[in-house]
């Protein structure tokens, strides 16, 4: 095994987990998840040699994870996601019938404003770190990520407290 692979697989072994974590979040599917990381670090191991010289990787390996979960839903098309009604009573944030809750609403979001969001909130980026992820304007970002919050207002009302005045402002402005 040469060097350039044992870094290789150095790398994708301490980032598999978060990398994970995020495609999770983008596809709402475990197997998704990992088909999603997989096809993102092969595309890295074809080009790690130059990606490696130019620095850290890791923007690199986020980059094709955020946007082969947007190509392979336009080449799949939106699933049809239906689900039973939302829970009237209050929930904790902890609590599993509110998470459900939350993935479903999630799950009928656009690919791309569900990457926006993950970027936005899960990886915790500013407007144009999450746009120079996408390859987008970061007004671009901001328009889908107000009209993302929207949507989830209006598919899980019950969840706006989980959000609470960030929600309210991001959709005003």
């Amino acid at each position: 095994m040469g060097r350039d692979e044992e870094e290789f697989r150095a790398f994708a072994a301490s980032r598999r987990a978060r990398l994970l974590r995020a495609a999770y979040l983008l596809t709402g599917d475990a197997g998704l998840a990992e088909d999603l990381v997989q096809t993102a670090l092969f595309k890295t191991a074809l080009r790690w040699r130059r990606i490696a010289a130019a620095g850290d990787p890791e923007p690199y390996v986020r980059r094709i994870l955020y946007t082969e979960h947007v190509s392979s839903w336009r080449r799949r098309g939106a699933p049809e996601v239906l689900g039973a009604d939302p829970p009237e009573r209050a929930a904790s944030v902890d609590d599993p019938e509110r998470r459900l809750v939350l993935r479903a609403a999630l799950a009928r979001l656009t690919a791309k404003q569900r990457a926006v969001l993950v970027l936005r909130y899960y990886e915790d980026l500013t407007e144009p770190q999450a746009a120079a992820v996408l390859g987008c304007a970061p007004g671009t970002v901001k328009s889908q990520t107000r009209h993302a919050l929207m949507r989830l207002r209006q598919l899980a009302p019950e969840l706006a407290d989980l959000f609470g005045d960030r929600l309210t402002e991001e959709v005003t402005q």
